[in-house]
């Protein structure tokens, strides 16, 4: 795919937002930005045509995740980025089993969501050959878990046999990459 005409471009942060959408502009893009789902709905209904769509996951109160159906229902050549600041295994498979093409963390500039859009996902690089460490393992058990109970905080304490508050204080630590590292 080459650089999209169309973008629909779905951030709450505003500042974020208009620095993308700035970005995004300057190589040629059309982009329409939504701040939640209920304006990005409104958005899609006026639109006529749309080749991408870059969509934050993490939305006050809303999920991103919940526009892709939709969306590709809308526009089925539609290539649908998911961008978001908590990355990890279990939210992407969430995100590309919606039908999502790519999934990048924040930052992202908009040579990467370009080249994101482009790339055939089946052509990106192999996991490495050793696994991941504890702390990477806890991480992505606890995304798991909290994907499979829509977010909710008690349930997912619960399925997890931890306290809520526990697991609030473990989500705040997010490991930083060199953590994923093993020793």
């Amino acid at each position: 795919m080459a650089t999209p005409e169309s973008l629909l471009l779905l951030e709450d942060d505003e500042a974020l937002a208009r620095q993308t959408r700035r970005a995004l502009e300057y190589h040629g893009v059309q982009v329409h930005w939504a701040a939640h789902l209920k304006a990005a709905d409104q958005l899609l209904a006026g639109l006529t045509h749309l080749d991408a769509a870059v969509l934050d996951q993490n939305l006050e109160p809303d999920n991103g995740l919940d526009l892709i159906s939709p969306l590709l229902a809308r526009f089925p050549q539609c290539r649908v980025i998911v961008l978001t600041g908590y990355g990890s295994i279990a939210a992407a498979v969430a995100a590309t089993r919606r039908g999502a093409h790519n999934y990048l963390t924040k930052p992202a500039t908009a040579d990467d969501i370009l080249l994101a859009l482009d790339n055939d996902p089946a052509d990106l690089a192999t996991l490495p050959g050793t696994p991941p460490s504890l702390q990477r393992l806890e991480w992505e058990h606890i995304q798991r878990v909290l994907d499979a109970h829509e977010g909710n905080i008690s349930r997912a304490a619960q399925a997890l046999g931890i306290h809520r508050r526990t697991l609030q204080r473990r989500l705040k630590k997010r490991p930083s990459p060199s953590h994923y590292e093993r020793d």
